[in-house]
């Protein structure tokens, strides 16, 4: 379905952090250059996990300056608020500051009453220090825990607002209460399906009428002592390289796991009249979307299911012939891009048939929730100049017959799909074109 049936809506600003960088702009440049954003493990310690590479968002410090250009008073504001702030939702507030500064949708711009939130995101981890104190008080003389000592001894150790820094929806709730935005606010938390549906959700809501902005994001990371340690017992991670950038190589033959990472991204959408009327910059406008759970009860394929189903939807009525190019999941496990490409053939056709086809982990690795929005983002940066290609992948794999973008003068087109899948079965995808 084309999905344009009311209001339409348009995208008006942009916001990242990213491993290449937190400026969108250097994104896209990096992504084509073939910068790498894989490098050795900082935030978790190296020999504890079978890799010791990931895609870390380095430039982000959580420094007020990384919010980007704000008055005082909100500097102050989110300064103090950071205290109940996990690094997952620090990113995922200075991307929606970002992205507010890039569309100049200042206060005297919107009706707070009709200005909301949607966010993606994952369930986040807790840091096992929050509980280091409280276990501490609980050890016996032979340095074992006793649990019987916790509720007296232990858990008065504990922070009392410690559950609000990793809670999923406080990203929403934070950019809300921060910018007073009272309108829709919601929160997704479908792993790396997030941010699609987060920005599907937005476009739904506008077109209907129920709001005239909203401030769409979502973070994610896969870096943290728990939630790697998730990754490395429950997923295929790449192995290690003595060259780590080399590690990420999606739908090669040589592909042998996903990289971890972190990052987010945002979005201002708003309906074509309200952008308009305030004499916005228009980035792009959302034309579709699809959304599909198919899970291993389905069978071997069911990955291909799902993605196929969302490329349906999110293609609508358009003609194949007028995507510009499909930025796929990538994921870069033997099965997922095997599945992925077979998706894509089943939507699309032969190579030959299909859109150019590129992704950016590669590059930034498996940003979770953060992945899709960051994804996005790149690709509606590029429309209407160079596709970037895909980092280590010289020619596709056989199991991979799809257009592979493999070279930076590949024009974007006019059109982009992004597509994005869990392990579980969980599709989504978004369809944008560029504004006429």
């Amino acid at each position: 379905m084309d999905n344009a049936p009311y209001r339409r809506v348009v995208i008006t600003g942009v916001g990242v952090v990213t491993p290449l960088g937190n400026d969108p702009d250097g994104l896209l440049s990096g992504l084509r250059s073939g910068r790498s954003g894989i490098g050795p493990l900082t935030q978790v310690p190296q020999g504890v996990l079978s890799v010791d590479y990931a895609a870390e968002a380095s430039e982000f410090t959580g420094d007020i300056a990384d919010y980007g250009p704000m008055d005082k008073k909100l500097q102050r504001t989110i300064r103090k608020g950071s205290k109940v702030m996990c690094r997952e939702i620090e990113m995922g507030v200075a991307v929606a500051q970002r992205a507010l500064n890039d569309a100049g949708l200042d206060a005297d711009q919107r009706d707070r009453d009709r200005t909301g939130v949607l966010y993606g995101c994952d369930y986040i981890m807790s840091q096992p220090i929050e509980f280091a104190s409280g276990i501490a008080k609980c050890m016996d003389a032979d340095g074992r825990f006793d649990f019987s000592r916790w509720g007296e001894q232990g858990k008065p150790e504990v922070n009392p607002l410690w559950l609000l820094k990793y809670l999923p929806n406080m990203p929403a709730s934070h950019v809300a209460i921060y910018n007073d935005l009272r309108g829709p606010n919601n929160s997704i938390t479908v792993r790396e399906a997030s941010a699609n549906l987060a920005i599907a959700e937005a476009y739904s809501t506008l077109a209907r009428g129920q709001a005239d902005v909203l401030l769409v994001g979502s973070t994610g990371s896969r870096i943290h002592p728990l939630r790697s340690l998730h990754a490395d017992m429950q997923e295929t991670l790449a192995t290690n390289q003595s060259d780590p950038s080399t590690m990420s190589r999606p739908f090669t033959a040589t592909r042998d796991g996903s990289v971890l990472g972190e990052g987010a991204g945002a979005m201002v959408c708003e309906t074509l009249q309200h952008a308009q009327a305030r004499g916005a910059t228009i980035l792009g406008e959302i034309v579709g979307y699809g959304s599909s759970a198919v899970g291993p009860a389905f069978g071997k394929t069911f990955l291909q299911q799902a993605i196929t189903n969302v490329l349906r939807s999110a293609l609508g009525d358009e003609a194949p012939s007028e995507i510009g190019h499909i930025h796929a999941h990538g994921l870069g496990t033997v099965e997922c891009d095997a599945q992925e490409s077979a998706a894509i053939q089943d939507v699309f056709g032969t190579p030959d048939q299909q859109p150019p086809v590129t992704t950016a982990k590669g590059h930034l690795g498996n940003l979770g929730a953060g992945g899709g929005m960051v994804e996005t983002i790149a690709s509606l940066k590029s429309l209407g100049e160079n596709l970037f290609p895909i980092r280590n992948c010289e020619t596709p794999a056989d199991d991979c017959a799809i257009n592979a973008c493999l070279d930076d003068s590949t024009a974007a087109g006019k059109q982009f799909i992004n597509v994005n899948v869990t392990p579980q079965g969980q599709a989504s995808a978004i369809r944008i074109r560029a504004f006429e």
